[in-house]
């Protein structure tokens, strides 16, 4: 009889999770995933005020940049 027990609570498990899916959709579905690493990618970046700190990060990301040598091109 045990098994019955564990199948029907298998089954109320499941029709709680198709009651609540429209709630918790936004958080746990694939729009919260994107939202998520949105956020996530927001939060690093961050506002330069002055014109000098702007031009050393301008300048900074420059020097970051990939470069392709002459001989590479071939």
């Amino acid at each position: 009889m045990s098994w019955l027990y564990i199948a029907l609570l298998a089954l109320a498990v499941a029709v709680f999770a198709g009651a609540e899916w429209p709630r918790l959709a936004p958080r746990l579905g694939a729009d919260g995933r994107r939202r998520r690493q949105r956020a996530k990618r927001k939060s690093t970046l961050h506002v330069v005020e002055d014109a000098d700190d702007f031009a050393a990060s301008v300048e900074r990301d420059l020097a970051n940049l990939p470069t392709i040598e002459e001989t590479d091109r071939r």
